[in-house]
């Protein structure tokens, strides 16, 4: 392993956060008084009908448009996900995973310059953005697991149907741990991975996640505080908050408002059993590039060392003066070193 601290040459970007003040008083949530009122309502919530009215759905593709030009909707085993393929065809493949909470729009600064050189796949992930939130009773009972082999599975299932036999992934975030489980299940299929800012350890996961997994506390957890001021806990997620684009405030205000959301979260959440598979990545032999903001809260550049080490082939760089989202605060260290990482150029992991 090696750790580069690169220059930072990034441009600056304007952003009027007036859209974040007029939407924060929409967003304000009841608050309970304390421990004690938090655990009686538990039992209440878990037997509330509104919650599980507005839990897990599926709406059809034409209820909710495809968003993006040239993004369409695959049924992949029985879920409606939403997939961009940009690129020349017959070039190789380099396959784009969001993170938590997020969509394929988080790579709009990035897939553009990819798709130069590569065939690029991105998709919302199943419970994201635009892709369906099936339920458990939707189908055999698989289709309600949000774990990442599961996203993984259905990853594999949507480059099947493309026609794509291996790829590169590219993944941010929580879609990092996605990325692991296929390149895990599929060592074949995977030929480079490139994680940014990487959520893949059980020590990642703060109090609220660990709570959440409690039947009834966290239906309670989610149903009062996930869609509290998402913008302002967007912003802590960088080192420069008005790096945090305006537009993507609203996509992600937008999706949260889509049925089915909290419960997709909360079932994404759930499914973050990281102990059984990280003791797994050490089977992962592909190039991997790690790219971390040096100061990300989110995930702690400690774990990127750690993941380093876990890891056969695997390099870190560290970004200055840069969060949770080097794609957005790096964006053009990044790009170079993505490009030089999927062309073989940048020496090799070491």
């Amino acid at each position: 392993m090696s750790t580069h601290v690169l220059r930072d040459d990034r441009a600056p970007v304007a952003l009027s956060m007036s859209t974040h003040a007029k939407r924060r008083g929409l967003l304000q949530v009841r608050r309970g008084g304390g421990l004690a009122g938090v655990l009686a309502l538990t039992g209440l919530v878990a037997g509330c009908p509104s919650f599980h009215a507005e839990g897990l759905r599926d709406e059809a593709p034409s209820a909710r448009g495809a968003g993006v030009d040239n993004a369409r909707f695959l049924k992949v085993d029985g879920v409606d996900l939403r997939v961009l393929d940009e690129g020349p065809r017959g070039a190789p493949v380099v396959t784009l995973l969001h993170g938590f909470g997020s969509s394929l729009e988080t790579w709009r600064g990035v897939a553009p310059r990819l798709a130069e050189t590569y065939r690029v796949v991105s998709l919302d992930l199943k419970g994201f953005g635009l892709s369906g939130r099936p339920g458990p009773d939707d189908g055999d009972g698989s289709l309600g697991d949000y774990g990442p082999e599961a996203q993984a599975r259905l990853v594999a299932h949507v480059l099947d149907q493309l026609g794509v036999k291996e790829t590169a992934v590219v993944a941010h975030s929580w879609g990092s741990s996605v990325a692991l489980a296929f390149a895990v299940a599929a060592k074949n299929r995977v030929t480079r991975l490139a994680l940014l800012g990487a959520w893949i350890y059980d020590e990642q996961l703060p109090p609220f996640f660990r709570w959440a997994k409690a039947g009834g506390m966290g239906e309670l957890l989610f149903s009062l505080y996930y869609k509290e001021r998402p913008d302002e806990r967007m912003a802590r997620a960088f080192y420069d908050p008005e790096r945090l684009e305006e537009a993507y405030v609203e996509e992600v205000l937008e999706m949260l408002d889509r049925p089915g959301t909290v419960a997709a979260a909360l079932a994404a959440v759930r499914g973050q059993d990281y102990v059984a598979l990280a003791q797994r990545y050490p089977e992962v032999k592909q190039p991997t590039l790690l790219l971390w903001g040096r100061e990300d809260r989110v995930a702690p550049v400690a774990f990127g060392e750690r993941l380093a080490r876990d890891l056969a082939h695997a390099r870190l760089i560290v970004y200055p003066r840069c969060g949770h989202f080097p794609q957005v605060e790096a964006r053009t260290a990044v790009l170079d070193d993505l490009v030089a990482f999927l062309a073989g150029r940048d020496g090799g992991p070491r």
